[in-house]
């Protein structure tokens, strides 16, 4: 784990549909991809955490929507930080190896929100996040890369909800901001466009 230098670190959910079993000779390849990918992911600049079951490597077995659906859960100092491992190492060639091991998906199932630095995410606050990505679309909250919203404004957001609760709002009936404008971006170096593939598991 890194030292926390930011206000706000960035956690991160991926869920999957398996097509076969961990156990299924179709996946063992996808298996024994886990361990190289995990080292390479907890040593990756800006990484700080990952979700594992305890006494085992990886989370694999936590199977909290469904028997053949696997979760990966973690946080990284900034979107950058991710950006860099999930597009621009090796984890992008398990990447596009995706349809051999994972059903096509139907919905939402990679959901990025804003922690405060050295909060470690639980699965239900991850899959709360995921499900409010799917309900309510992209917000400060809930975002994917392609619709990133800046620290300020999930800092912004979280106060919003805050006063929400205060008054006994469910946050969404607070008035959400204004879009960014179209020439809005984040500011990792996005140089590259982002390849034609969706994060999985690792």
């Amino acid at each position: 784990m890194t030292a926390a230098t930011h206000a706000l670190h960035l956690a991160q959910l991926n869920v999957a549909a398996l097509t076969h079993p961990l156990d299924d000779p179709r996946t063992a390849p996808f298996v024994e991809l886990l361990d190289p990918v995990n080292a390479a992911a907890d040593a990756a600049p800006g990484f700080v955490w990952r979700l594992v079951e305890e006494g085992a490597a990886d989370a694999t077995a936590l199977r909290p929507m469904g028997e053949n659906v696997i979760v990966n859960l973690s946080v990284w100092e900034t979107q950058e930080a991710l950006w860099e491992f999930t597009y621009r190492s090796g984890h992008l060639e398990v990447m596009r190896r995706r349809r051999e091991w994972f059903e096509r998906h139907v919905e939402a199932h990679m959901v990025l929100w804003r922690v405060p630095a050295g909060h470690l995410p639980t699965v239900a606050e991850a899959l709360e996040r995921l499900s409010d990505l799917r309900t309510h679309g992209p917000s400060p909250r809930a975002f994917t890369f392609t619709s990133a919203h800046t620290v300020a404004e999930a800092g912004a957001a979280a106060a919003r909800a805050a006063e929400a609760t205060r008054h006994g709002h469910a946050p969404h009936e607070v008035s959400s901001p204004a879009p960014p404008p179209a020439d809005h971006t984040w500011t990792a170096p996005l140089t590259t466009p982002i390849p034609d593939v969706d994060p999985v598991v690792s």
